[in-house]
């Protein structure tokens, strides 16, 4: 991981949807909270701007992120994300703390490479859809993956990728699949052209008339 993202906030005290509005409003700040790592939660505050800016990069989203409170710094994880829904502007931010030693949960994203020499796209006709856009993972704060790729370069027409078929860095693990092979979730697929099947038939009895 060659990104460092630190991240000024600054505790609070005046809590609720009143003053969370306030802090929006008048102030240009986003209320979050900083929890976990044996400690209790602190309300803080972060300059909105700021935050934006750093939610431009897919990477601040699975990255060990510093906190800077001014006269300390800790190590979290970016965990939840709230954001207005006419907007899109983000109203409420979630923090987790990390420990070196300890495993934690977090969503990473998913990168889908070789799809325009994808098997089932090239030469079925096929089209990809996506199932999945990220998933989550469990990892000690070292381990933790930027991203995941899915290679779709040998994926044929009709064929699905499911959690089991990704290739995990060492130390990483499917949350859903350490749930049992019942959570084995599709992750992407190539969906036949449309009428394909029926479409073929049609061909093949076209021509076996035009024979006779």
């Amino acid at each position: 991981m060659s990104d460092q993202f630190e991240i000024a906030v600054s505790p609070r005290g005046d809590i609720g949807k009143g003053a969370s509005r306030r802090l929006r409003r008048l102030e240009g700040l986003v209320p979050g909270v900083v929890y976990g790592g044996h400690k209790d939660p602190v309300s803080v505050s972060v300059v909105s701007k700021d935050i934006e800016k750093a939610l431009e990069n897919e990477a601040f989203y699975s990255h060990v992120l510093t906190l800077d409170f001014g006269d300390h710094k800790e190590s979290a994880v970016l965990k939840d994300l709230q954001r207005h829904p006419a907007k899109n502007s983000v109203v409420h931010i979630d923090f987790l703390r990390v420990v070196a030693n300890e495993a934690i949960k977090i969503n990473v994203p998913l990168h889908f490479v070789n799809e325009e020499s994808c098997k089932g796209v090239k030469l079925g006709g096929g089209m990809i859809q996506h199932q999945m856009t990220e998933i989550e993972v469990s990892c000690l704060p070292a381990d933790m993956p930027e991203f995941i790729e899915v290679d779709m370069a040998e994926v044929e027409v009709g064929a699905i990728v499911h959690l089991s078929d990704l290739t995990l860095p060492k130390g990483v693990t499917s949350v859903a699949l350490s749930l049992g092979a019942d959570h084995d979730l599709a992750v992407s697929s190539v969906t036949p052209p449309k009428g394909g099947a029926s479409a073929a038939a049609d061909d093949d009895g076209e021509a076996d008339a035009a024979d006779e």
